[in-house]
C-alpha cells in the first residue's frame, strides 16, 4: 500500500512543520485515495449496504434524548425523495467546511453538513474558530475548489518565490519553507499585499530544481494538474496561493468518537478530537481518522447485545455529563424542520474570505455576522441545495461568533486586532451550541490538555 524507498524500507517524507523525515505515502501524491480505494474494497467484500447520492438531512432521536436513526433524502431523483434510516448509533465522519470560502482544496461535498446535523441533534461543538488554510493552491484565478500543491514538494526541495524571483520565507521562520501552515499562509498573504502596484493574488512555488523524473515519479498528481492548467513545473514556476483546507474544530468527542449526544459518534475532519490543537500538522488527518474511525467503530460494537432492540448506550464522556438540551426545531406534522439559510452562497463565501480567513478583527467579524443575520431566510422543505447552504449559514455563524469571542491569536486563527497568544486568559477552548434562535452559542469551555496547546 505505501511507496518503498529504494533500499526496500518504507520511503518517508517531510511537510510543513516537521523536524524529521516522518510521513509514508502512497502513489507518490495519492496517499488519500490509495486509503478510500483500499476502504471501499474492505465495503464492497463485506457486502456493506451503501446508500449513494443520499443525503442525510436530521438525526432522529428518542424522546429520552438518544440516537434513533437518520432522516435521508435520495438526491438521484428530482423531487429528492425522502427516506428514514433507523438505528442506535450514527456516526458522522462528512468531513469539513471548505466550500464556505471562495477557494478551497476540498471537494464539492465539503459543506458542514455533519457539524449542522450535530448542532442540530443538541451536540457540541468545539474551537469552531480554527480554520486552517492550506500556504498553496495551485492558483487559476478560478473560484472553487482549487487543486493541492502538496508540502512534500517543499519538502522535497521546492521554494516559494514572488514575481521578482525573491524567497518569500527567508527570515520569517527558522524551518523556512517548511514553517507551519499557518506561518507560510500569513507570510504569503503578507507578500501578496506588498507587491508593487498593489495588492497581486499569488505567488510562486519554484520546483524546477527537482526535476522532470522526479515530479513525475514522486508527484504524479501534482504535475497532472499543472500540466492540465498549461503550466509544466519542470520548466516553470507554479502560481499558489493559500486555500481554505482543513477545520481543526468541529463535533467535540473523546478519544473513543463519542459526542454529547448518546448514539451519536464523530471521526474525522468532522470531530474535533483535541489531536490537532489550533493548527493540524501536515499529514495528521489520514491518521486521526482511521485511529478515530476504528475506535467509535469498536465502541459502538462493544455496546450492540444479540437483541439489537436492548441496547445498551456507552458511558458518556466527563464534559457531557449534564443533560442533553433539546435541540431548536420546528417540525409539524412530522415533516422535517424548516431551516435557516442565506439566499446567495456566493455572497456567504465573499464575506468570509473577506473577514473571517487568514487575517481578523472585531469589525469584520460583526459586520459578516451582520449581513449574514439579513440574508438569512427560511426554507420550507429545502431539497439538497437548500441542506447544505443551511449548514453552511450554521457553519459560519459558528466560526464568527467564536472568533469574535476569542480574543488573542493562536495557530490557524489569526486577529490583527490581538496579534498574541495569551495564555493567561485563553488556554481553554471554546464550546458551542445551539440556541433558541437556531444559531449557535457560547456554551462553555474546556481547559486544553497541554499536548493541545499549539502556538
Amino acid at each position: 500500500m505505501f511507496d518503498a524507498a529504494a533500499d526496500g524500507t518504507l520511503a518517508r517524507g517531510r511537510e510543513g512543520g516537521h523536524s524529521a523525515f516522518r510521513v509514508l505515502h502512497a502513489g507518490g501524491d495519492a496517499t488519500g485515495a490509495e486509503v478510500e480505494r483500499a476502504l471501499m474494497d474492505s465495503v464492497r467484500h463485506t457486502r456493506i449496504p451503501v446508500l449513494e447520492r443520499h443525503l442525510a438531512t436530521q438525526v432522529l432521536l428518542t424522546s429520552a434524548g438518544t440516537v434513533a436513526g437518520l432522516r435521508v433524502i435520495d438526491t438521484a431523483g428530482p423531487a429528492g425523495r425522502p427516506g428514514l434510516v433507523r438505528a442506535p448509533a450514527v456516526l458522522l465522519a462528512t468531513g469539513g467546511l471548505g466550500q464556505l470560502y471562495q477557494v478551497t482544496s476540498n471537494p464539492a461535498v465539503a459543506t458542514a453538513d455533519g457539524m449542522a446535523l450535530a448542532l442540530r441533534a443538541g451536540a457540541t461543538v468545539a474551537d469552531a474558530e480554527f480554520v486552517q488554510f492550506h500556504p498553496t493552491v495551485l492558483y487559476t484565478g478560478a473560484e472553487g475548489t482549487a487543486p493541492l500543491v502538496t508540502e512534500a514538494l517543499r519538502g522535497a526541495g521546492a521554494v516559494l518565490v514572488d514575481a521578482t524571483g525573491a524567497r518569500v520565507m527567508t527570515g520569517v521562520h527558522p524551518l523556512a519553507d517548511l514553517a507551519p501552515r499557518d506561518v507560510v499562509s500569513a507570510a504569503i498573504t503578507y507578500r501578496m499585499a506588498q507587491a508593487p502596484g498593489g495588492i497581486d493574488d499569488h505567488v510562486f512555488l519554484d520546483a524546477t530544481g527537482l526535476g522532470e523524473d522526479e515530479l513525475r515519479l514522486h508527484f504524479p498528481r501534482v504535475r497532472a494538474a499543472c500540466l492540465a492548467a498549461g503550466i509544466d513545473p519542470a520548466r516553470e514556476p507554479i502560481p499558489v496561493a493559500p486555500a481554505a483546507h482543513y477545520h481543526c474544530g468541529g463535533v467535540l468527542t473523546d478519544s473513543r468518537g463519542r459526542t454529547s449526544v448518546p448514539g451519536l459518534y464523530a471521526a474525522g475532519e468532522v470531530a474535533r478530537t483535541g489531536l490537532h490543537g489550533a493548527n493540524r500538522l501536515a499529514s495528521n488527518s489520514l491518521v486521526e481518522g482511521l485511529v478515530m474511525g476504528e475506535r467509535a467503530a469498536a465502541t459502538i460494537a462493544a455496546a450492540q447485545p444479540a437483541q439489537p432492540a436492548r441496547w445498551a448506550q456507552p458511558a458518556r464522556p466527563a464534559w457531557a455529563a449534564q443533560p442533553v438540551r433539546p435541540a431548536w426545531r420546528r417540525e409539524a406534522d412530522g415533516r422535517p424542520p424548516a431551516l435557516p439559510a442565506v439566499t446567495d452562497l456566493a455572497e456567504l463565501r465573499q464575506l468570509m474570505s473577506r473577514y473571517a480567513a487568514i487575517g481578523r478583527d472585531a469589525a469584520g467579524l460583526a459586520e459578516a455576522g451582520a449581513a449574514i443575520g439579513t440574508s438569512v431566510r427560511w426554507r420550507e422543505r429545502p431539497g439538497q441545495a437548500g441542506y447544505e447552504a443551511a449548514a453552511l449559514t450554521l457553519a459560519a455563524q459558528a466560526i464568527l461568533v467564536a472568533a469574535a469571542e476569542r480574543t488573542e491569536s493562536r495557530g490557524c486563527h489569526v486577529r490583527t486586532d490581538f496579534p498574541g497568544r495569551d495564555d493567561a486568559h485563553w488556554r481553554h477552548s471554546l464550546l458551542l451550541r445551539l440556541g433558541e434562535s437556531g444559531a449557535p452559542e457560547i456554551a462553555g469551555t474546556l481547559p486544553i490538555a497541554p499536548a493541545e496547546v499549539a502556538g
